[in-house]
């Protein structure tokens, strides 16, 4: 036998049959055969703060965690959210009924997308999109509606005609990310009001993933979409302690939504993973309390990352996408002669020595996407300075 089964139907469910090896894993591979410096894949190359980590030592030490948390999350994390919200953006919630701890954010969209979402419902993504959002809403039967960001004055920006015109009698859910991942774009005040009105006045519900809330530049602002009128009962918000304290691998995210919509996505929650991370919650609840100045230094580091890296494939040639937040670059390859991303970036580890991710991967319309490229800057200074200089030979 090789294998091979007596049905000719494919394995794969045909739900899943668009999506193969993700983009993350190929250019990881092919950072490791080549040597090269990996600014593709999205993590820091540094631990998160000492104490956050001893606060989890201390919870495997005392026990806390090594056996099955509670469901919703162990309440001192999920005290600690609640908390969070508070302080941060005058949002209240019942840390018994409106908190649900998952195994990251990906866990809390695949599961909230599988919870609220019919076969033959469409859901509203802004294009280029995270790639776990389209297998998720394909998981739970939908259909899914980009909406393209495009590139204007130096930024990655929403059509909001374009996005009401999307909106059908069909369209069940919005699914937006802000900060936004891979453009850097952060949606304002106005943008978001919008959007809020819309959503209200189609009846729509909304799952935001916020996981890039404390990374936001310059003159950005995040904002939830919760806090507006009308839409604490109809959004599902999303983060997580990777991004904000670098320590992805320990996978640990929350929802925070009325009692019907958390119960909704437990629902589905409960059959995915049921539980994760027990030690890591009681760590992750200390670091939600870290004073503001870690918050400010966080940001301070990431933006002085980002200008080394932007200016390295600014003297590169690449037209440079600044973001105004996430730890991700975008750039243009045409003004290097370029104008297929994917071609350019598997050719990049040979001729430069640097791994990116080509963009179109996560545009349903590629050609919109095809001549941009996505760098991490999540890196140790000295790494990012590294590699400004290896991408600087493109240009001889």
């Amino acid at each position: 036998m090789t294998g091979m089964t007596s049905s000719s139907r494919p394995l794969l469910n045909r739900r899943l049959a668009e999506f193969g090896t993700t983009i993350f894993a190929e250019m990881s591979a092919l950072a490791l055969s080549t040597g090269s410096i990996n600014l593709g894949q999205g993590f820091p190359d540094t631990d998160g703060p000492e104490e956050v980590r001893e606060a989890a030592v201390r919870a495997l030490r005392d026990g806390r965690g090594n056996q099955y948390p509670p469901g919703p999350g162990v309440p001192e994390l999920r005290a600690a959210v609640v908390a969070h919200q508070e302080r941060r953006y005058g949002l209240a919630y019942d840390p018994d009924t409106e908190v649900l701890v998952t195994a990251g954010a990906t866990e809390a969209i695949a599961a909230a997308l599988l919870a609220l979402v019919e076969p033959g419902d469409e859901v509203i993504a802004l294009e280029p999109y995270y790639d776990s959002y389209a297998a998720c809403i394909a998981m739970a039967g939908g259909t899914r509606v980009p909406v393209t960001l495009r590139p204007h004055d130096g930024a990655f920006r929403l059509d909001l005609d374009e996005l009401r015109a999307a909106v059908t009698g069909r369209t069940r859910l919005l699914l937006l990310n802000t900060p936004h991942n891979p453009t850097g774009t952060v949606l304002t005040r106005a943008e978001l009001a919008a959007i809020a009105e819309l959503a209200v006045e189609r009846d729509l519900l909304v799952v935001t993933d916020e996981v890039y809330e404390h990374l936001v530049f310059d003159d950005a602002e995040h904002i939830p979409l919760a806090s507006f009128p009308g839409m604490r009962e109809r959004t599902v918000t999303i983060s997580s302690a990777g991004k904000t304290y670098s320590f992805t691998g320990w996978k640990v995210g929350w929802v925070t939504a009325s009692p019907a919509l958390v119960t909704a996505v437990r629902s589905a929650k409960q059959y995915l993973t049921y539980v994760s991370a027990g030690p890591f919650q009681y760590a992750v609840a200390e670091a939600l309390s870290l004073p503001d100045s870690y918050f400010a230094e966080f940001r301070a580091d990431m933006l002085a990352k980002r200008n080394i890296l932007a200016g390295g494939l600014e003297e590169a040639g690449f037209t440079v996408y600044r973001p105004a937040g996430t730890y991700f670059i975008t750039a243009d390859i045409r003004p290097l002669g370029e104008t297929d991303g994917i071609a350019f970036c598997r050719t990049l580890p040979e001729r430069a020595g640097v791994v990116a991710i080509p963009t179109a991967v996560f545009y349903d319309h590629r050609d919109q996407g095809a001549p941009f490229v996505r760098f991490a800057f999540c890196k140790q200074a000295h790494v990012l300075e590294e590699a400004a200089t290896r991408l600087k030979t493109l240009s001889v």
